[in-house]
């Protein structure tokens, strides 16, 4: 049955500029980082958390934005490199061939994003560590911005064609040229445009982690986590709508297991860090005054 109406994929995956050849999904990457580094810069520039050392006061001390650059130049290129490397062990047999040249193909698609962020945030906390700045606060400062940059990366799926749900008779079912259709599915005209559902859902969850940060006290890293809840909340059900080839263990996608496991995980590091952890009061100490030390041999005798 044809749709009434349909979203249009590109015919292409790459935009032509002259003698340049601009591969898209590069592009919204970039676009995907450049909108994460301005929003964490907005964010830790200004001192926007709460600070528990201070008493649970607003953390307004300037920081510094070259922090963030050389946090994003380094965390960014540790997320490519371990998103990749993610993919290429899980999804081996979708590498292109010759597979030592498909592994670099990083512009066909074929990035993980558990690896991803798994080594992004490890060279990212590093670097932040190595400043002497908190790692904890840079790492609510940045949840909101990796959300949202998540879900602009996905429109390099629409220029692919790859990585859609089921078939759908919905209004914004999305055309899928036969080529890229699974066998199962060559009769069907449009899918399930899951690359849209995540952009919608990773936006309005980067506008929840910002709200919820602006309105209650989080104590860092709680609200990294709650970051990492909401999107595995939404990852899980996308899973369950998508078709592209996936190691399955059970009745299961092996991502939506991996959706399950992180979102319990941070699920209860978010409830036991915000609410069951002991609360220990830290005060700051005022500097004592300053004492003159007198050596020992001229201190004169009490008379």
């Amino acid at each position: 049955m044809t749709p009434l109406a349909s979203i249009p994929s590109p015919s292409s995956g790459t935009w032509e500029i002259g003698p340049l050849s601009i591969h898209m999904y590069g592009l919204m990457l970039l676009l995907a980082v450049v909108a994460c580094t301005a929003l964490t810069a907005a964010r830790w520039v200004r001192g926007w958390a709460w600070n528990p050392n201070l008493d649970g006061v607003r953390d307004r001390q300037p920081h510094d934005l070259d922090l963030v650059l050389r946090v994003a130049v380094w965390g960014v290129a540790a997320g490519v490199v371990g998103a990749r490397i993610y993919h290429v062990i899980t999804s081996w047999s979708e590498v292109p061939d010759p597979k030592w040249q498909g592994i670099f193909e990083v512009w066909k698609g074929g990035l993980g994003v558990w690896g991803g962020i798994a080594l992004g945030v490890a060279v990212g906390a590093w670097i932040v560590h190595r400043s002497g700045h908190s790692v904890r606060l840079f790492m609510d400062a940045v949840a909101p911005g990796l959300l949202l940059a998540q879900g602009i990366g996905r429109w390099g799926n629409w220029w692919n064609q790859e990585l859609f749900g089921k078939p759908t008779n919905l209004p914004w079912g999305l055309e899928i040229d036969p080529e890229n259709r699974p066998e199962q599915y060559l009769a069907e005209p449009t899918f399930h445009p899951t690359f849209l559902y995540e952009f919608v859902y990773d936006s309005l969850g980067a506008a929840v982690v910002i709200l919820v940060g602006w309105r209650f006290r989080i104590r860092p890293p709680a609200l990294f986590a709650l970051y990492v809840a909401i999107y595995t909340f939404g990852r899980f059900f996308e899973e369950l709508l998508r078709v592209d080839p996936a190691h399955e263990i059970g009745p299961l996608r092996l991502n939506a297991w991996m959706s399950i496991v992180v979102f319990v995980c941070s699920t209860a590091f978010f409830v036991w860090w915000q609410f069951l952890r002991p609360r220990k009061e830290r005060r700051r100490r005022l500097p004592k005054s300053p004492t003159m030390a007198i050596p020992r041999g001229r201190v004169r005798p009490s008379r």
